[in-house]
């Protein structure tokens, strides 16, 4: 469980503090999957970035499993916009990158890891060879190898394609499933968080502040895209963040 409660992120000090979340209380229970959609620059980083551990709050609280969350953990990952793979080492060694580096991690292995997400027959090749698609698919490697409770997502499909942003996101949905952690996404594509999101918490402009939260317990097969119900919550997520 991860419970936000009052959350303040500012950046700089005293007079010159820039505030960019603003008082947010939020939970996700094990299992969920919570989206959080708001406009470009509106704090939404931030706020995940704190619930990572990487940025303190300037007030408020953060707790996992009842535990304040002063740092980072190793059972909450995060996947960011970049991918964020080293260059100089292979797919292999980005997605096994915990374990080399000497972490206590579960002895999830990259290799089953890499083969689970398609990428068992690149794992040699460097990110230099790689198409964005994959890219993207090895930071999710590398965060699946920790076996995390938590995973969070900074806009994970930023820049793609529609169809391999859609396979992708497909990808996720089989992944939440399959590993039952806790989903935070990040997004300000109201497709995407319609699609991966049993919950979608609408923020403000900055400093964000939770305006709604839209419930969407239809979610959670291949082929909603399709349906009436993935139409309807994308037009309230719509109407919800012009109001």
């Amino acid at each position: 469980m991860i419970d936000v409660r009052d959350v303040v992120v500012e950046y700089g000090r005293r007079a010159a503090a820039v505030r960019a979340v603003d008082g947010v209380s939020l939970s996700v229970a094990p299992g969920e999957s919570l989206a959080l959609i708001g406009p470009s620059g509106c704090g939404k980083s931030s706020l995940l970035f704190a619930m990572a551990g990487l940025v303190r709050p300037a007030g408020g609280t953060i707790s996992v499993n009842g535990e304040t969350l002063t740092r980072p953990r190793r059972e909450i990952a995060l996947i960011l916009q970049n991918a964020g793979l080293l260059p100089w080492k292979t797919v292999w060694q980005n997605a096994n990158l915990s374990l080399l580096l000497g972490k206590e991690y579960p002895r999830v292995t990259a290799r089953a890891v890499l083969d689970e997400l398609g990428l068992g027959e690149v794992r040699n090749r460097y990110p230099s060879e790689l198409s964005e698609g994959m890219k993207r698919r090895v930071g999710v490697a590398r965060a699946l190898s920790t076996s995390p409770n938590v995973m969070l997502m900074d806009e994970p499909l930023a820049s793609l394609d529609t169809l391999t942003k859609e396979r992708i996101q497909d990808l996720f949905l089989r992944l939440w499933k399959r590993h039952a952690f806790a989903l935070v996404l990040v997004t300000h594509d109201i497709e995407e968080a319609a699609f991966l999101g049993q919950r979608v918490g609408v923020l403000s402009d900055r400093p964000a502040k939770i305006k709604e939260v839209v419930e969407n317990p239809a979610m959670g097969e291949l082929n909603y895209r399709d349906t009436a119900a993935f139409a309807e919550t994308a037009q309230r997520l719509r109407a919800a963040l012009e109001r």
